[in-house]
């Protein structure tokens, strides 16, 4: 004996709510702060979520992705990736003083 299906309902749930942009930045801090302390655990102990933040938004020249897209860059970066940058940001700036203490 053959089941029927049941209707799917098409109504849009209008109860959603929004975040504003200074919780939306806090949620933000808040998983790049998570990132960090994760990496402090690996060992390495000076990171910061600032530090993360910088890493990971250092891709987003052209604007800000969608949020599911930041929220996977933030959890999926890796400890290799993350120190990779972190050096070549260092050779920027060492590269950086000599020319400001010339000016």
């Amino acid at each position: 004996m053959r089941q029927s299906l049941k209707p799917v309902s098409r109504k849009a749930k209008s109860s959603v709510e929004l975040l504003s942009e200074s919780e939306l930045m806090q949620c933000i801090e808040d998983l790049c702060n998570s990132k960090a302390e994760e990496f402090r655990m690996y060992g390495y102990e000076n990171v910061t979520g600032e530090q993360v933040w910088a890493c990971v938004s250092e891709n987003y020249r052209r604007g800000w992705p969608r949020l599911n897209r930041l929220v996977n860059d933030i959890m999926s970066l890796k400890a290799t990736r993350f120190m990779n940058w972190l050096m070549i940001s260092v050779y920027k700036n060492d590269e950086e003083e000599p020319l400001k203490k010339k000016s």
